[in-house]
C-alpha cells in the first residue's frame, strides 16, 4: 500500500511541476469506466423495444392514456374528433385487444346466464353450458374489430387518391377507434342478463348512440369534403355495420327463440284386461 501511495504522490508532483512550467497544459485523469444504468443499457441493446412498449401499452403512462381513451369512448365530447383528441398519432393495440377479449367472454357468459335464468324453475329444463358461444363471439367481435377497419382504411386511401383534401387515418388509428368504441358494450352485455326485452332494447339503443357517435364524429371529417352522396353513404354504412353487430349479438346470444322442451314420455306398462261375458 505504501508503494502505491508513493507512486500516486509522485504522479501528483509531476503534474504540479508540469502545470508550473506550462500553465496552459491540461491534465487527463484516467478513472474506472462509469457503470451504465441498467435501463439505459437495455435500451441500447434493443432500440425497438421502446416503440413496442408504446404500441402495446406496457408503460404506466400508456396505461393511464388507455384509461383516458376508454373514458373518451364512453363519454364522447360533442363535435370532437376521437383521433385528434385522444389518439394524437399514437395508436395502441393494448386497449382494443383487451376490450375485445373482455367483450367476448362477457357476451358468452352473460348469454349462458340469461338462458339459465329464463328457464329456471322448469322441471323439464336441464342446464348445459354452451361453450361454443365463446368461439362464436370471439370470431364475430375480432372479425368486426379488424376486417371492418381494414376495409374502411382501404376505402379512405382510395378516395384520398381521388380527392386530395380528404383526411386520411392510418390503419392502426382506425383499429384503435373501433376497439375503444366497443367498450360500452361490456357493461351493456352484463345488464342484458335482465330478462326483460324492453330493457334490453333500451340498453342496446343507448349504447349504440354513444359508440356510434364516436365513430361518426371521427370519420365524418375524413369524408365530408368528398362527394355528398359518397360521404353520407360511407357514414351510413359505418353506423349500419355497428348497429348490426349490437343487434346481432343481442338477438343471437340473449333473445334466441325459447325452445319448447317436450314432456317426458312415460312408458306404458302392458296390462292384461279380463273380459267377462254376462249370461
Amino acid at each position: 500500500m505504501a508503494a502505491v501511495d508513493d507512486l500516486k504522490f509522485q504522479e501528483f508532483d509531476d503534474a504540479a511541476n508540469l502545470l508550473a512550467a506550462n500553465p496552459d497544459a491540461t491534465t487527463i485523469s484516467i478513472d474506472e469506466p462509469a457503470e451504465i444504468p441498467k435501463n439505459q443499457h437495455s435500451r441500447r441493446q434493443d432500440p425497438g423495444r421502446e416503440e413496442d412498449d408504446e404500441l402495446l401499452g406496457t408503460d404506466d403512462s400508456d396505461k393511464t392514456e388507455v384509461l383516458d381513451r376508454i373514458k373518451g369512448s364512453v363519454f364522447p365530447v360533442p363535435g370532437k374528433n376521437f383521433v385528434r383528441l385522444y389518439i394524437r398519432s399514437n395508436p395502441d393495440l393494448y386497449g382494443p385487444f383487451w376490450i375485445c377479449a373482455t367483450l367476448v367472454f362477457t357476451i358468452a357468459v352473460s348469454g349462458n346466464l340469461s338462458n339459465f335464468f329464463i328457464h329456471l324453475g322448469k322441471p323439464t329444463y336441464h342446464y348445459v353450458p354452451e361453450f361454443r358461444k365463446v368461439s362464436i363471439a370471439a370470431t364475430t367481435i375480432y372479425a368486426y374489430a379488424w376486417l371492418v377497419p381494414l376495409a374502411l382504411w382501404g376505402f379512405l386511401m382510395w378516395r384520398n387518391s381521388k380527392v386530395m383534401n380528404i383526411v386520411s387515418y392510418s390503419f392502426l388509428e382506425i383499429v384503435c377507434v373501433y376497439g375503444y368504441s366497443l367498450f360500452i358494450y361490456i357493461p351493456t352485455a352484463i345488464l342484458w342478463i335482465i330478462p326483460q326485452k324492453v330493457v334490453r332494447w333500451v340498453l342496446v339503443m343507448f349504447s349504440l348512440c354513444l359508440s356510434g357517435s364516436v365513430l361518426v364524429m371521427t370519420f365524418w371529417p375524413a369524408v365530408r369534403d368528398d362527394n355528398r352522396r359518397i360521404a353520407l353513404a360511407t357514414v351510413g354504412t359505418i353506423v349500419l355495420l355497428h348497429a348490426l353487430l349490437a343487434v346481432g349479438c343481442l338477438a343471437y346470444f340473449f333473445d334466441a327463440p325459447e325452445l319448447d322442451f317436450p314432456a317426458p314420455v312415460i312408458p306404458a306398462h302392458n296390462v292384461s284386461t279380463v273380459v267377462t261375458r254376462s249370461r
